[in-house]
């Protein structure tokens, strides 16, 4: 009975000391949550319909230290491992259309998926950025959706979903463990309320840079063009470019037109240049082109009226409306369920020329890049050979997209026609074969001549691109 006494004795002042010590920081954090979920676990622990959950007990006041988000500065943080297996995730929006669920925008290696959580925090300060303390936590079982445009390489864009109706979380995160709390990264979510009024009513994706991209001159001109016809934002991915476009890239963004998203998904993946393994072989198709044009639907979905989902090179141009907001009041009109309507891409071959010289213009030579005001002639449609599209949607009805179409959307999608809107894509040909008395003559671009070129020389001059002596 004695050395009944004595153990229990023992237990209570071992209990005691415990205690004394995780209150003044003794114990490691982990322990501090698996004690905290043992005293504190709310009742309502375990309400997600179909999900099991652990329940992570509000942190006191004098424990709001020992738990901590760890968010790397935005501009590093676009690419993030998830805790664990080789799949990564790049940013979290709040889905008002799925009942508030969280969808985690994420490149998954398509084989090696096993069961991932969600786990999902509220965080004492969210307008802070940089380490902050939690105050709730919340570990459920995630839901993944891997898109099925994925090109046959291994990793693929995917949506990992995230339910919790007990607390209104403001960051995530996802591991293969349920219960890896401290360790983990997290993203703080965004989209948490809708909008009906947007900042900017016309913005371009423009999916990547890579490869040391310098083409300036022709992504000057393209930007002007935009900028004339109704664009007031334009989002790029940027892996890698040029000098030039990078001094480009600083101009747009000072002048608040360009949002650049750093992209360096070459520091996690190897990524493909191409779409096809067998030809360019990677983990990732295309510089992770679909995961780019994926992010860049939820980061713009209440930021912007209606997006382009185009390329750097490609200018989605209305033919018969002076602009695109007139453009898309007419087809909005004509077609008031949808909110994707796909554009036609048609080829203007770089080799061949204007005659007349008209815009080759000498303060330019020294700019690299393309003319596009000297390739006025288009290729005819290839006979048995549709061409292919890219889009302007409204993000609001859309869920997932591929590159010339979407993939998941509410509504009919609609295919505008040609002599509507057509993409002015200046390229290689790919009817080489052809001579010029075989192509069509498209001097569209030409009626901007006013205001397009003073536009031009006053950002290449702005950055820092035009010789002295030509301004």
């Amino acid at each position: 009975m004695k050395q009944r006494y004595l153990g229990l004795l023992a237990g209570v002042c071992t209990f005691t000391v415990s205690l004394l010590m995780w209150w003044h920081g003794g114990i490691i954090p982990w322990d501090q949550h698996r004690l905290s979920v043992l005293l504190d676990q709310p009742q309502t622990a375990g309400t997600i319909t179909h999900i099991p959950q652990l329940m992570v007990s509000a942190l006191k006041d004098h424990q709001t230290d020992r738990a901590t988000i760890h968010e790397e500065p935005e501009t590093a943080n676009t690419i993030t491992r998830i805790h664990g297996p080789k799949h990564l995730m790049v940013s979290a929006f709040k889905d008002h259309r799925r009942n508030g669920a969280i969808r985690v925008i994420s490149i998954i290696k398509r084989q090696d998926l096993q069961e991932l959580y969600c786990v999902l925090c509220v965080h004492n300060n969210a307008r802070t950025k940089g380490d902050g303390a939690l105050s709730q936590c919340v570990s459920s079982k995630a839901q993944v959706e891997i898109h099925r445009d994925h090109f046959g390489f291994p990793y693929g864009t995917s949506d990992v979903f995230c339910t919790s109706p007990s607390i209104k979380a403001t960051h995530v995160s996802i591991s293969t463990h349920s219960n890896a709390i401290e360790s983990l990264k997290y993203l703080p979510i965004h989209n948490k309320e809708m909008k009906e009024s947007f900042k900017y009513s016309f913005t371009v994706c423009i999916s990547n840079l890579f490869g040391e991209y310098n083409n300036a001159l022709q992504f000057v001109q393209t930007m002007e063009v935009y900028k004339l016809i109704g664009i007031q934002r334009v989002v790029i991915y940027n892996s890698s470019c040029g000098p030039d476009v990078e001094k480009v890239l600083k101009h747009y963004s000072k002048e608040g037109t360009m949002e650049v998203v750093p992209w360096p998904i070459d520091k996690f993946l190897k990524p493909s240049h191409g779409w096809q393994p067998a030809q360019s072989p990677g983990d990732l198709h295309y510089y992770g082109q679909l995961t780019t044009l994926n992010e860049c639907i939820y980061r713009y979905m209440y930021q912007s009226r209606y997006l382009l989902l185009n390329d750097i090179d490609e200018i989605i141009m209305p033919y018969k409306h002076k602009s695109l907001g007139d453009l898309m009041d007419t087809l909005q009109k004509q077609h008031p369920a949808s909110g994707v309507f796909n554009i036609e891409n048609h080829i203007f071959p770089k080799t061949q020329f204007d005659d007349s010289g008209r815009f080759s213009r000498p303060e330019w030579k020294s700019v690299p890049g393309l003319n596009i005001l000297e390739h006025i002639y288009r290729e005819p449609d290839r006979k048995n050979v549709m061409n292919p599209t890219k889009m302007i949607i409204d993000p609001r009805r859309v869920e997932q997209t591929s590159v010339h179409t979407m993939l998941k959307h509410f509504g009919p999608a609609i295919k505008v026609p040609f002599d509507v809107c057509h993409i002015i894509h200046v390229r290689v040909p790919l009817q080489g074969h052809l001579h010029k008395d075989q192509l069509y003559e498209d001097k569209k671009l030409w009626e901007f001549e006013e205001k397009l070129i003073p536009n031009i020389n006053h950002a290449l001059n702005e950055s820092g691109l035009l010789l002295k002596s030509a301004t």
